[in-house]
């Protein structure tokens, strides 16, 4: 991964569900480096990547220069019109990618986005409805949780009851901003969808999967712009607090403000806490230590774990959408939990108290 994540990228070990030609994906939309790390993902699963697209002719050839064996399209509809193609993979701007899945799904295809995959209730209400009539599949790549071995090994162990009940998940997403590396339509509000919608899906989703929540309401979040001016339509702070239906509670801050001493580009972090012990998740780094990333350590009744489990867990999502994309199953993530946590996010977003600096 790059230092400021614009490009995070995770490669894991090939662990193909399929072979070669059963399951072929396109790309649509080269907006946001994430497209890098789904690709390299589907591709690990067994997924033939054969086509890409993009307006911007010289992205596109970047991204070939990547992966050699993908074909330039000449526009969406050379896409969509193959029919081997199964899904279409993109990364378009935050604001666009709703009108791009909703396409792809009335062509008969799975769609698969990078987060945030709305950026208003109005875009997930025409998602849920093309969803319901299509039966095609709008998934989302949380790449916090589902390309992070230590956040899927803390899965794991909260299914295998080392914690026991959940009870609460706390979680820090701060970015590194670098701001002359970043796209215009990053700092507009209309395109990005404001900081709890982008970065804080990420935390949002996580909380729905590790405390087993179906619904939350969003008690109390706020939103800021406290360092840069320049930029008045960033925000670079936000945090909120959520209560699920089961009881379990939220709360978890995003921002901008990862200082350049820090050798990735965000000490990501999550605090599980349980009814019989609790994790704490240090993803991307164990500061000052110099031992890489992905850290779980676990208290429980037995005692005190530390584990190190950077390229022995892998990424079981890519694999499993594609068997899910085959077999029309639920295993990867259900429709259900994709649009909740998006729609938590907005909500979110829409309730948020700016504070004034």
């Amino acid at each position: 991964m790059t230092k400021d994540g614009m490009f995070y990228a995770p490669k894991g070990k090939a662990a193909p569900v399929c072979g070669e030609g059963e399951f072929v994906f396109a790309v649509i939309g080269l907006d946001h480096g994430h497209i890098y790390g789904m690709s390299n993902g589907l591709i690990e699963a067994g997924a033939t990547l054969k086509w890409v697209y993009d307006p911007d002719h010289e992205k596109a050839q970047q991204f070939v220069a990547k992966y050699p064996q993908t074909r330039v399209a000449r526009s969406e509809n050379e896409i969509f019109q193959d029919e081997r193609v199964r899904l279409v993979a993109g990364a378009k701007i935050t604001s666009e990618r709703a009108a791009l899945g909703i396409r792809v799904m009335d062509h008969g295809k799975d769609y698969f986005t990078d987060k945030a995959p709305f950026t208003t209730l109005e875009q997930l209400s025409l998602a849920r409805n093309k969803v319901a009539s299509t039966g095609r599949k709008y998934m989302v790549y949380y790449s916090e949780r589902l390309h992070v071995e230590s956040a899927i090994y803390a899965g794991q162990l909260i299914e295998e009851g080392a914690i026991g009940r959940v009870l609460q998940v706390v979680g820090f997403g701060p970015h590194r901003l670098n701001a002359n590396t970043r796209p215009t339509w990053f700092f507009e509000r209309e395109k990005y969808g404001g900081i709890l919608c982008d970065i804080g899906s990420h935390q949002i989703e996580q909380f729905l999967h590790f405390a087993n929540v179906k619904d939350a309401k969003v008690a109390h979040s706020k939103i800021a712009n406290y360092h840069h001016p320049q930029f008045p339509e960033l925000e670079d702070f936000g945090d909120a607090t959520l209560i699920g239906d089961n009881g379990a509670t939220n709360y978890f801050r995003v921002d901008w403000f990862t200082p350049d001493g820090l050798s990735t580009w965000g000490d990501g972090r999550t605090f599980i806490l349980g009814t019989d012990g609790y994790i704490e998740i240090r993803k991307y780094t164990d500061i000052a230590r110099h031992n890489g990333q992905d850290h779980v350590y676990l208290v429980n009744n037995e005692g005190e774990y530390h584990f190190d489990v950077h390229g022995k867990v892998g990424y079981p999502f890519f694999g499993e959408l594609i068997l899910d994309c085959l077999n029309r199953t639920e295993n990867a993530m259900t429709q259900a939990h994709a649009f909740k946590a998006a729609q938590l996010c907005l909500e979110a977003q829409k309730l948020a108290v700016r504070v004034e600096s």
